[in-house]
């Protein structure tokens, strides 16, 4: 139903809706992963490191899924962020219309963005949404996709379906089998991922993101390109702006080729691996967020992790500017993706997409912002006012201009606008809250298709009932 403006204002009473309650009660450590790309129907809680379920907004009722089995000591500190693409799916063929697999998808594909990853060169990189999808349990099944591919799809080739994969970390002494993903087109936990260049230990509290292509930051058709380089010599970028985002050319020579940027002048991207087919002037291309990045913070420390997909492997980042202090209990780390400030999504200067908001917690009203593209750390000290302070029991989430925020287990809600530095109240649940638990259980989802009404849902600390808020 298509909400009109007339209707809002009678709907937009401020009040807290009682939904269904979760199966299992929020412990240490529990957390909700839902889409920041708010494309999904699907949230996952991760209740220990044994039991999880996924919610349907649509339904409003909850699924349990298969066990983990997350090693190391599930508590303080486990986290987790959601990837936009799943895992790899291999063909065993096709044709230009459809690809064929033994792998043991299932429907939710259909009406989703398929992307042709390896294989036959014509294809590689190319999008399509999935019409349909014959499923044959135990046998070959069928994606239709539409329009047609360049050409046939032949066995081996690979893809990867929007429906995207859950990131999880547990805490305590990690060890192998503490992160892994869970892939919705599957269903299934994939295996055991690197954990080699995080502490031996990780606990207190921690935060993970993802920063996902699903936003265009700029687009545009290049005038010349080659080695590890690609220039438009109509823009007007400020140097370095779009390091770490990744560019993809969509069309023309080179089409399907996904580049972390390495760093940018005015006109010029410098990528970090060299091209396999060099863009030209007729390589049109789009800049995004970087799908084979996570970020981790937390563990009582001001180190950050960056993961890379690809490489299954963990970096510590070094900022030219070092985080001023660590972040503890209650901590938060959010991306802002687009704000809907024209002034932030100035492509010559852009600062959509490009900062992570971090609240220290631990009681503090402390808040860091990083720079993703400058790989610096900035306090933010002119937010106002500066009395609410946050710890145990908080939960954040970010969405717009908005980082929403659930004040430790006092059922005080806040939210900041990253824009104009400025925390304003919310709505206030008088549904007692339980007991303070550190996990993140708050999350920002839209479910009218007008795309003027999203709702802010809230999972109580030590308990099961859930609650979610109108916002406009």
């Amino acid at each position: 139903m298509t909400i009109t403006n007339r209707a809002v204002p009678l709907l937009h009473r401020k009040e807290w809706q009682m939904m269904t309650p979760a199966p299992v009660a929020t412990a240490a450590g529990s957390f909700v992963i839902h889409d920041v790309d708010d494309t999904d129907n699907l949230a996952l809680l991760v209740a220990s490191a044994t039991t999880h379920y996924l919610y349907h907004h649509d339904e409003d009722a909850w699924v349990q899924i298969p066990s983990g089995a997350l090693a190391g000591t599930f508590g303080a500190g486990a986290c987790g962020a959601r990837l936009r693409w799943s895992a790899p799916v291999t063909a065993n063929g096709g044709t230009t219309t459809t690809i064929t697999t033994t792998a043991a998808i299932t429907s939710l594909a259909i009406g989703r963005t398929v992307r042709m990853l390896t294989g036959t060169a014509a294809n590689v990189g190319r999008e399509r949404t999935v019409t349909s999808v014959l499923i044959t349990p135990g046998g070959t099944s069928t994606m239709t996709v539409t329009p047609a591919l360049p050409a046939a799809v032949a066995a081996s080739d690979t893809c990867a379906v929007d429906v995207g994969r859950f990131a999880v970390l547990s805490a305590g002494t990690l060890a192998a089998g503490a992160f892994k993903f869970f892939d919705s087109l599957t269903m299934t936990w994939g295996g055991n991922l690197s954990i080699t260049g995080l502490p031996a230990t990780w606990g207190t509290d921690g935060k993970m993101v993802a920063t996902t292509s699903h936003e265009d930051y700029a687009t545009g058709t290049a005038t010349a390109g080659g080695g590890a380089f690609l220039v438009d010599g109509g823009k007007t970028w400020t140097v370095n702006q779009w390091s770490n985002s990744q560019v993809r050319i969509t069309a023309g020579t080179g089409a399907g080729q996904v580049r972390t940027i390495a760093s940018n002048t005015a006109t010029a991207l410098t990528v970090s691996a060299a091209w396999g087919t060099s863009p030209d002037a007729t390589s049109v291309y789009v800049i995004e967020g970087n799908d084979d990045t996570l970020y981790l913070a937390g563990n009582n420390a001001v180190t950050m992790y960056r993961y890379s997909l690809a490489a299954n492997a963990w970096t510590t980042l070094t900022p030219g500017v070092a985080r001023a202090a660590a972040p503890s209990t209650g901590m938060s780390l959010n991306w802002a993706q687009r704000t809907g400030d024209p002034l932030w999504a100035l492509e010559s200067d852009i600062r959509d997409g490009r900062y992570l908001y971090s609240f220290r917690g631990g009681a503090t009203s402390a808040l860091d912002r990083y720079d993703i593209a400058l790989n610096t750390w900035a306090a933010i000290t002119t937010y106002g006012p500066l009395a609410e302070t946050f710890t145990t029991g908080s939960s954040y989430d970010l969405a717009g201009s908005y980082l929403y925020i659930r004040k430790d287990a006092t059922h005080r809600f806040f939210k900041l606008s990253v824009r104009g530095n400025l925390l304003e109240p919310l709505a206030t649940n008088l549904y007692p809250d339980g007991a303070a638990v550190l996990g993140d259980k708050l999350w920002v989802k839209q479910l009218d298709s007008s795309g003027s009404v999203a709702w802010l849902y809230s999972l109580t600390n030590s308990g099961t009932v859930l609650h979610r808020l109108m916002l406009i």
